[in-house]
């Protein structure tokens, strides 16, 4: 534990430490969307499985312009023909059915003249032309995904396409959030003076969703000691990652640190060189990782992407997210002892704030396309000067 205030990075190096991937188990390939593998795939047979057409049309031997073939069957997509075809015969076929015996090439419906039973080709017909051969996706026994692949629709539809129904992976990390303050209110609900809508406790569940996380409680408490204490605790037994908002200062009203170092929650670090975010607490407790994040919107959800969503990628084996570059567009003042996230937007890679960055302006994030680090130091940092860029997506 350490009482000074950590830098960006060395806050994310403590949390690191403390993240160890969650266990794997099956999962249908329907309900797999955002998991990460924790097997290889393997193709369990050829597909395409035979040679089959790529167009609509008739299936022959090759054949000159002009030559005219008798029609003697078809083969449709999961019903193919049993004709073996010889010179001079052709089987109406349609994309995606087998290619009937003795026929080794596809003359599309629109270069044929049919009449009765017979068409004419009008071009030549070449060995394999509008043909998909037998394992040109897939072969039996390859490769297709490896362990560690973050699955998305491409991904499992080639799981499916392999023979797979179920894959090993990594179950979704559990989260619990609570928000804490007494001037808080339900969405949608009346106000009265000096009251607001919770939006952190909203926001949170969709971040941590959106980082795929199945959040499994949601909860509000005011600022009451037993009430705090008594909410971690039901958070702390459902969940793997707990993330509360507010309370994790040093005001008379402020009881989450004292809550959950009660619950036996060991203090890793408190307060990062950061604005917004500054008051970040994290800790744990038997494998279980707990965030207090500031209350202010903006703090919470700065906070969220640089501290909780690495963690929530780590837990599920997903890869992390890397930063990018641009310069800044405008010169922007820097704070002397903390590095601060600006939210910019980006225009031809050169960054823009949105405005005022005060740590309650929800409606810069809106405006934002990007988290620009603004490192700490005197004066103001130039336009033209070269900066990291963070994502918004957790």
């Amino acid at each position: 534990m350490t009482e000074k205030p950590l830098d960006i990075a060395g806050a994310q190096a403590v949390i690191a430490k403390h993240c160890r991937r969650l266990p794997s188990s099956p999962v249908a390939v329907d309900e797999a969307l955002g998991l990460v593998l924790d097997e290889a795939v393997v193709a369990a047979g050829d597909v395409p499985g035979t040679a089959n057409s790529a167009m609509d049309g008739f299936a022959a031997q090759p054949s000159a312009a002009g030559t005219r073939l008798t029609i003697v069957g078809e083969s449709r997509a999961g019903h193919p023909s049993e004709t073996v075809v010889a010179a001079g015969e052709a089987v109406r076929i349609s994309t995606g059915a087998t290619m009937p015996q003795g026929a080794t090439a596809v003359a599309p419906i629109e270069v044929v003249e049919e009449s009765d039973d017979t068409v004419t080709l009008v071009q030549e017909l070449t060995e394999a032309a509008n043909v998909r051969m037998a394992g040109e996706d897939l072969r039996a026994g390859d490769e297709v995904l490896g362990a560690g692949r973050e699955l998305g629709p491409a991904e499992i539809g080639i799981a499916v396409a392999a023979g797979r129904a179920t894959l090993n992976c990594t179950r979704r990390v559990r989260v619990a959030i609570v928000a804490t303050g007494d001037e808080l209110r339900k969405p949608g609900e009346p106000l009265k003076p000096g009251e607001l809508h919770d939006s952190n406790l909203t926001t949170l569940q969709a971040m941590a969703r959106q980082a795929g996380a199945e959040v499994v409680s949601a909860a509000h408490v005011g600022d009451d000691r037993d009430a705090t204490e008594a909410a971690f605790a039901q958070a702390l037994k459902a969940a793997d990652v707990v993330v509360c908002s507010g309370g994790v200062s040093v005001g008379p009203h402020d009881h989450v640190k004292g809550a959950l170092i009660g619950l036996g929650v060991e203090q890793h670090f408190w307060r990062v060189a950061l604005r917004p975010g500054r008051p970040t607490w994290f800790g744990s407790r038997e494998g279980r990782l707990v965030f207090g994040l500031p209350g202010n919107p903006v703090s919470a959800m700065v906070t969220f992407l640089l501290f909780v969503a690495p963690a929530l990628r780590a837990l599920q084996g997903r890869r992390a997210l890397e930063s990018s570059a641009a310069v800044l567009g405008e010169s922007i003042g820097r704070h002397p002892k903390r590095d601060e996230c600006v939210r910019v937007r980006v225009v031809d890679r050169e960054a823009f704030a949105t405005g005022p960055q005060g740590s309650h302006i929800l409606s810069s994030m809106t405006l934002a396309d990007a988290l620009a680090v603004i490192p700490r130091g005197e004066g103001s940092l130039d336009a033209g000067s070269p900066i990291e860029l963070l994502a918004l997506e957790p």
